[in-house]
This record gives C-alpha cells, structure tokens and sequence, in this order.
C-alpha cells in the first residue's frame, strides 16, 4: 500500500514536471531548449518515453486547435496572424513602465518576451508559406477550372515550400482526387448543357430562321425600293434583352415579331457554352482530352437522332414541320459555333457527316410526309419553310442542293393538290351553270361580264339593252378560277432562287396540267351526265369554242407575271386549244348519240298495220311529232357552228332513214301488204319533205334528201313494180334503181308473197291476171341468183 501510493506520488510529480518542461519549451528560444531536454534523460528511468507521449498528444491538440480555427473560419485566422504581429510593438511597450508604482520586472522576465517574440515571428512565417494551399482548400467558391488551376500551383510551387509538415502529405496525397472531383462536377455540367440544349434547340432554331427570313425579306424590300428608284439604309438598334434558362440565354423579346428594335443574336447569345469550353479545358489540362471529345460527339449523334425523329402526325399541322425544323436547325447552329469556337473539338468531316445523314433522313421524312398533305395551302406553307430551312442552312455553311431538289418534289405535290381542287370548283361551276345565254340588262352589268371575261363582238356591241350574250355563266367563272390556279402556282414558284424563264416554265407546265387534265375530265364527265340534254350540249359547244378563244390571253397573262415573251426560245405553249377542241368534239358526239336516241324513242311509238288493205291518206302520227321536234331542235343549233350543225342534221337524217329501213326488214315481222308500203311511203314523203325544208342553212342543193336516197328506191320499185327495169338496168351506173340491194328487195318481197288464201295481198292480181303469180316467183329466183352472184 505504501509502495503504491509512492508510485502515484512519483507518477503525478512526474506528469507536473512534464508539463513544466513543455510550457518552457513553448515559451523558450529553441537555441536554449537543449539543456532542457536532457534533464528529461537524466531524470527516471523511461520517463522521456511518458515524455514523449505527453509531448505527441500536446501536438495533436495543438493540430486539432489549429484545424478548427481554419475550419471556422480562415479569414478570422488569417487576421489572428496580423494581429500577433502587433504583439512586438505591444511588447515593447511593456517594457516602460506608465508609472513608477508598476511592479517590477525581471530581467528574465523581458528576455522571456523577446523570446516568444521571436518564436511567433518565426511562426508567422512558416504559416504565411502555408497560406496559399490553406486558401485554395478553405475557399468552395471558385470555378472548377480556377480550382483546377490553384491545385497545379500548389502541387508544383506551394507544396514543396513547406513539404517538411505532415499536413503538405496529406494534401498531396489528396491532391488526384480532387482533380477527379472536378473532372465528375465538370462532366456534370456538361451533361445538364447536352440535356438543356436537347430541350430548348427548337429555341435557337426558331430565331435564327426567323433571322434568315428577315434577311430574305429585307433583301427583297431594299431589290424592291431599289428598282423604284427609293434607296434608305436601315438603322439597327442592339437594345435586346436576354435572361439565361436552364443553361441557355433565351432572348425576352423573340416573341415580339412587332419589336422595331430586336437584336440580331447569334448562338452565343442565346446558349451559354461555358460548360463546354470549362470542360474541354479541364479535360485537355488533365490529360484526357481524346476521352472528352470521344464522349461529345457520341452524345451529340445520339441526339440528332432524336432530332430527325418526326411526330406521326407532322403533317397535319403546318405547325408540326415547324417545329421539326427548328429543332434540327438549332441543333447544327450549336454544333457551327462549337466547330468555330474549339479546337478540334468537333471537326468539319464530323458536321459533314452528321449533316449528310440528316440531310438523307429528312429528305425521307419530308417526301413521305409531304405525300399525306391534300391541302395546298399546308403544301405552300410547308414549302416556305423547307426555303428558310435552307436558306438558314446555307448561311452557316451547310450544302443543300438536295433540299431544292426536294422542293420540284414538293411542287409535284402541291400541283396535285391545286388539280384536285379546282377540280372541285370546276364541277361545282357546272352544276350551277344554267347553260343559258347570259343575259345583260345594262351597260355597267355588260362591262362587268367583259371584265372578268376577254369577249368581244361587234355585232353584239351594237345591240340595245337588254341583249344576250352567246354564252352561259360558267364561261366568265372558269376563266377566273384559270386565272387564279395560275395565282396559286406561282405562289410556290417564288423564293426557289429560279430564273423567270424557268418559273414562266413551271407556270406554263402546271396551267398546261389544268387544262388537259382537270379542266378536259371534268367537261369530259359533265358532257356524259344524263340530264344534260341537247340544248345543254348546244351551250357547252358554244362555251366551249368561247374559252378556246380566250387561251391566247392566258398566254398574255403569264407573259406579263413573268416577263418572258412567248417566242422565247423553249418556252412551253399552252395547249388549252386542244382540250376545248376535244371537248367539243366529244360533245357533238354526244349531240349525234342523243339525237339518235330520241329518234329511236319516237320510232318505238311506231304502230303500222302491215296487213292494212289501204292506206288512210296521211302521215303516221309518230312521224310528224319526230319531225316536229327535229325542227325544234336545229333551230336551237343555229348559234352552233355551221358545219357542227349541218353534220347533226344529217346524222338525224340518216340514222332515220336506216331505222326505217331497219323497221321494214326486220326478221319477225313476216307479211307486209301494198296499203302498209302505200302508208310507209307517206311517211317517208314526210321526212324527205323536212328534208327539201333546209332545217339547217349550208347544205348544198338535195345533199339533205340524199340520206333518204335508199328507201325512196327501195318504195319507188314496189309502188311501180317496175321488177322488169329493175332486172333489165341491175348493175349499171345509170340504173333507176342503182340503191336498191338486190337482197333487201327480196327480202321484202318475200313478206308479200301468197301465202295463204286468207291474207293473200295479190288476189286482186290474180283476178285481172292470173300469169303475174308466176311473175312473182320469177322475179323471186331471179334476186336470189343475183343475191347468190353476189355473195360468190
């Protein structure tokens, strides 16, 4: 027990004299700590070991003090070594006495001052050494590349000045993972820069198309101004306002399109691509640049693919392909600036590349999409912008012929669409159209008509009010609607960077389409419709010949839209005169195909008796109706042109002509008597008479009668039973009979031979002489021997 308690005795002196020594320490001139120490030796045996665990822990202490106070705060620490530099002065001043009555010091005492004097001093300068790595530590608010920068000085400059204290090891071993950290913050960036650019490219492609058309708008103001002769410089105010975005500067007045003063901005101004220079500098200054650029590019194809990916229904809305192409131009604007303000970041093979594989694909997109469009006015819009996208395209260096190439596609399209719309005015023209003269009450309403319509006639002119002109409301109607699909192609010609002689080409062209195509299938398909009548058929002839008149001054309006004259080498001629002649000639068909069809409708309401013993001395009822109403008809074609009325005349005669002879023929009808022939032949005195009348003026002496020539013979033979002329001139040019065919002769006079006593028409014959039965059959085999020599 006594032992022990000399051993904690022993021990607390022991840890007393410790701390003794180590406040001498800390306040003696390192010179003098010599004797200090090697008391501590002389002292117990293992007491320098206790010793230097006592003085290990006084240095962690001291370290930890020294960590928090650079912790708390570094500018507080920084000032707390300023302020021990006031201490020399202060001490000094504790070397006066203010008063007599002060207590006294000792020599020792002042020596021990100047000592600790001297030790701060010297500590003062071993920390401002450390002073700069301190700072680059203890400061978070510097840039990556800043930090980037202080950490290479450090590690080359500042670490080997004070490498002697173990914290120097530390950060030096430290000193690579911050550079890792900063490589991952930096990447970071860069990653939430790819990501904003992503979002908002449509952004910066809609200003700089915008900026395109301007321009393009501007240039053709000032060619405007500047061919009349009135020239202004424009003044440009750079008073824009911008405001930054989730990493880009988006511009506050881009969606005032009535701002006077807009800025002109540039990529730059709209993008913040600080992240991408701090990164790419960060990355070449650690060596690592080729991993930097590889990772770039990879993303940035990823992300035109997605770029160039169109919605389904793009189409639909003009504000679809708008979108579409904003986005792919914001893009490649972002990738020019970074190809001209880096070095070798991206390089022009890699634009060139990423270029040509969009360029392929949208091409794709837009042929495919453009086919869906049946409106021509989103087709028109559609090609405006596929223009400013090219023009804004070219302005930063990018190849694109192919787009123009496109845009004939395009064209192609939009002229479809045109046709299949004014293929709907144009039916809708007709089937309102009354196909009456246009009747005129007064001479503002006669101006009107010639206004809108190119007609002139003198004779006409000189009529009083109210008068008619020759043809229907459709006439003036389709010659406006020519006009404005003419209007309407135009549109789309304009801003192709094409001569004039080439756009009077495409005008030409696509009229050339209306007209053959739209406008011929549509008179065409109106000709053909059951409920247009004869008169109606009349009209069109007339309207038709009105409009084919009327093509020289399409040709004249082209002429003054595009300056290039007709005679002009190549160019394309309008070949609306084909279309109105065919027209006009499918429905004079239709005219000869209707006349026949009423012909045969009068002729099915034909009711002879063919065993009538006599005929009753007039005209079949049927048959003056049929002549009543051909009268009618042709004194309707009076306003046709002459041959075209003359040839539907004698077309009716005809067809008459044969279908009574047809009627005589026919196989089931077996018996015929002489009062059914007398009857018949009254009939067709009727229709010769109409002939010889003249219905239509032109015909030359009997030409009309002539198409009767036929059936006149045929009667003529059986009324006179002239068989022996017959027989005797058969085959000669001057024969009486020269039109009568051998076989229709027999075949009707079969229909009147005996065959039973009942209804034998020759019994009258056989009373006044019985030979003529035998005369009969004689004439008989004598039209079939010819019949048959005929025939062989």
């Amino acid at each position: 027990m006594h032992i022990t308690i000399m051993a904690e005795n022993e021990t607390l002196e022991c840890i007393t004299e410790h701390e003794r020594i180590l406040q001498e320490i800390e306040s003696t001139d390192t010179a003098c700590v010599g004797p200090t120490l090697r008391s501590i030796y002389d002292d117990q045996p293992n007491a320098h070991k206790r010793f230097m665990e006592k003085l290990d822990a006084r240095i962690r202490n001291h370290d930890r003090e020294i960590e928090k106070m650079c912790n708390f705060h570094h500018q507080g620490f920084v000032d707390a070594i300023t302020e021990l530099l006031k201490v020399r002065i202060d001490a000094e001043k504790l070397m006066v006495r203010d008063h007599p009555k002060d207590d006294y010091r000792t020599t020792e005492e002042v020596i021990c001052c100047r000592i600790q004097q001297r030790n701060m001093a010297t500590t003062v300068e071993k920390l401002q050494l450390c002073i700069p790595g301190t700072t680059a530590v203890c400061v978070p608010s510097v840039g990556c590349d800043s930090f980037l920068y202080i950490l290479n000085k450090i590690s080359t400059t500042d670490l080997p000045k004070v490498s002697q204290y173990r914290f120097c090891q530390i950060m030096a071993e430290n000193l690579p993972r911050l550079r890792e950290e900063i490589k991952e913050i930096s990447m970071s960036d860069l990653k939430d820069f790819l990501e904003s650019i992503r979002k908002h490219s449509d952004k910066v492609g809609e200003t700089a198309m915008r900026q395109a058309q301007q321009h393009r708008t501007f240039n053709s103001a000032i060619a405007k101004q500047a061919s009349m002769g009135h020239y202004t410089k424009p003044v440009y105010s750079l008073n824009g306002r911008t405001h930054t975005h989730n990493g880009l500067m988006i511009d506050d007045n881009t969606g005032d399109e009535d701002e006077a003063d807009e800025e002109i901005l540039t990529a730059q101004d709209l993008v913040d691509f600080s992240p991408v220079y701090r990164c790419l500098h960060i990355y070449t200054v650690l060596g690592d640049r080729e991993t930097f650029e590889s990772y770039y590019r990879k993303q940035r194809k990823k992300q035109a693919r997605l770029v160039l990916q169109p919605q389904a229904n793009m189409h639909e809305t003009v504000e679809g392909y708008r979108k579409y192409f904003n986005q792919i131009v914001g893009f490649f604007v972002v990738e020019d600036h970074i190809l001209n303000a880096t070095q070798g970041l991206v390089t022009r093979a890699f634009t060139d590349e990423l270029w040509n594989m969009a360029l392929s694909k949208i091409i794709a997109v837009l042929r495919t999409h453009s086919s869906y469009c049946d409106d021509p006015d989103l087709v028109l819009e559609l090609k405006n912008l596929i223009v400013i996208f090219a023009d804004t395209l070219q302005d930063y260096g990018f190849p694109v012929n192919r787009l123009f190439d496109l845009l004939f596609e395009v064209r192609d399209q939009y002229n479809e669409t045109l046709l299949k719309k004014w293929a709907l005015v144009f039916r809708e023209i007709f089937e309102l159209d009354n196909y009456s003269p246009i009747p005129v009450e007064t001479e503002d309403e006669y101006k009107l008509v010639v206004s809108r319509f190119p007609f002139h006639d003198a004779e006409i002119e000189k009529q009083d009010f109210p008068k008619k002109l020759p043809m229907s409301q459709s006439v003036p109607q389709i010659y406006t609607q020519v006009k404005e699909f003419i209007y309407a192609s135009l549109k789309f010609s304009e801003s192709l960077h094409r001569s004039s002689t080439e756009i009077d080409d495409m005008l030409r062209k696509s009229t050339n389409l209306l007209l053959t195509r739209t406008l011929s299938s549509c008179l065409q398909n109106l000709i053909k419709k059951p409920h247009i009548g004869l008169t109606e058929l009349v009209q069109i002839i007339i309207n038709t010949t009105h409009l084919e008149q009327a093509c020289r001054y399409l040709e004249e309006f082209i002429t003054n839209i595009t300056n290039v004259s007709p005679e002009t080498v190549h160019t394309t001629r309008l070949y609306g005169l084909s279309t109105f002649k065919d027209a006009r000639h499918a429905a004079e068909g239709e005219i000869y195909t209707k006349l026949n069809q009423k012909i045969d409708e009068f002729i099915q309401l034909a009711d002879y008796e063919w065993g009538m013993a006599e005929s009753d001395g007039r005209a079949s009822g049927y048959l003056m109706d049929l002549i009543n109403f051909l009268r009618s008809t042709f004194q309707v074609f009076t306003h046709l042109p002459g041959k075209v009325a003359q040839t539907a005349c004698m077309s009716a005669c005809k067809h008459l002509s044969t279908s009574l002879m047809q009627m005589l023929l026919d196989t089931e009808l077996k018996q015929i008597s002489m009062g059914a022939i007398q009857q018949f032949n009254l009939d067709v005195i009727q229709c010769e008479l109409f002939a010889s009348s003249e219905p239509v003026p032109g015909f030359q002496g009997d030409t009309l009668q002539l198409a009767f020539i036929d059936l006149r013979q045929l009667l003529d033979l059986f009324m006179v039973w002239d068989w022996s002329t017959y027989l005797a001139d058969y085959g000669q040019p001057t024969s009486k009979y020269l039109r009568v065919n051998p076989a229709t002769a027999l075949a009707l006079l079969e229909k009147m031979k005996d065959t039973s006593k009942k209804n034998n028409i020759f019994s009258q014959f056989r009373k006044n002489d019985r030979d003529k039965q035998k005369l009969i059959e004689t004439v008989v085999k004598q039209l079939r021997s010819l019949v048959n020599g005929m025939s062989s």
